[in-house]
């Protein structure tokens, strides 16, 4: 098991900077695009959740985590990051090279005036990408 205290990490603004210049560098072909995963339960997704995640609770994801690449970096958020921390222990427990867990989660994300999104997700959001 990995050391809680020795778990990667960015903060908000840092995972938002890293999904934009993703999305930027995707589009140029250059470097595969961090993907944002939210591990909290469909409720609290419902409620509020950044674009572009996709939703993995944590209640699924032992049986779920082998879905997940391993050739693109992925963030881990939930409410306050300590959901998403076990998620990030597991992930790089199991040999994923490049995961980083988002402090503070989305209490941090919304506190910060990030982008979000609230109510039912649209056909499809929050689905792992193809």
């Amino acid at each position: 098991m990995i050391d809680p205290n020795r778990i990667p990490a960015v903060d908000v603004a840092t995972a938002h900077d890293r999904l934009e210049a993703g999305s930027a560098a995707t589009r140029e072909a250059a470097a595969p695009a961090p993907l944002l995963v939210d591990v909290r339960e469909p409720d609290e997704f419902a409620q509020v959740r950044a674009p572009g995640a996709v939703l993995m609770p944590l209640s699924a994801f032992v049986q779920r985590h082998r879905e997940l690449p391993q050739d693109r970096p992925l963030l881990m958020i939930c409410r306050s990051g300590a959901r998403s921390g076990q998620a990030t222990a597991f992930l790089i427990g199991n040999g994923w090279p490049d995961v980083a867990n988002v402090g503070g989660g989305m209490l941090a994300w919304e506190r910060a005036g990030l982008p979000v999104r609230s109510g039912p997700p649209d056909p499809g959001e929050g689905a792992l990408p193809g």
